[in-house]
């Protein structure tokens, strides 16, 4: 797989990657209050995983780029990433938003001895144990080392390159690429927070999906392949 597009880098500048699939109307929220960062010279890209709602035509005007890429997170990601021109490359799920700042704290971030790393994270929603289940995902993150894509996983472009991008499995990418990424450096946790949608908590119940999510990263630590793991997680949702 070649990550070398060649296009005209912007050094130093940030590229923000949205991997979408039916995220019409969250998205366009989203991308409304990303203005502010695009007008600074952020870039921001869309990657349409083949949407039946219009996703892709409701962020054109609103975006840098929106692609047409093959359903899948990480091919997504990747797509996004071949074409971005930025230096620093942060990805960002279409439910989940940036903090105050967020360019300037992933150039501080990134400026060590730090290639990559991740925000803390709020979890938004009604349900009582939301607030338990982020603090949780913080804490057992910076213990771990270990990021989930819901964090928004930032990274140089050097960083992202030396290690061959995402790994195209269809489950447990950002597992993966934290993995591969903590061989280069420990992660920048920053303690600013991005919010995430808390729906699959709310959805499925708080409790069911906490222990579907441990059983599955266990399996998975244990060496069970992430397309079988990816079939019962898409059945139980």
């Amino acid at each position: 797989m070649s990550l070398d597009a060649s296009p005209k880098r912007r050094a130093g500048r940030l590229s923000i990657i949205i991997p979408v699939l039916d995220e019409a109307d969250t998205l366009e929220a989203l991308l409304d209050e990303l203005q502010g960062l695009r007008h600074q010279g952020v870039e921001l890209i869309v990657v349409d995983g083949g949407s039946c709602d219009g996703s892709g035509e409701r962020a054109a005007p609103l975006a840098d780029r929106v692609l047409a890429g093959p359903r899948g997170r990480a091919l997504q990601m990747n797509a996004g990433a071949r074409v971005a021109r930025g230096e620093r490359l942060l990805f960002l799920h279409a439910d989940t938003h940036l903090p105050p700042g967020a360019e300037r704290l992933v150039d501080g971030a990134l400026a060590g001895r730090h290639c990559w790393g991740r925000f803390d994270i709020r979890l938004a929603g009604r349900h009582p144990l939301l607030p338990v289940i982020a603090t949780a995902m913080n804490l057992r993150s910076r213990l771990t080392g270990i990021a989930t894509g819901d964090q928004a996983l930032f990274m140089t472009r050097e960083a992202f390159e030396s290690v061959e991008g995402f790994p195209e499995q269809p489950l447990m990418e950002d597992i993966e690429m934290s993995r591969r990424l903590k061989r280069r450096s420990s992660p920048a946790c920053l303690r600013q927070r991005v919010v995430s949608s808390g729906r699959r908590w709310e959805r499925q119940g708080a409790w069911a999906t906490v222990r579907l999510m441990w059983r599955l990263r266990w399996r998975y630590w244990r060496g069970e392949s992430p397309e079988r793991l990816a079939r019962e997680y898409r059945h139980v949702r």
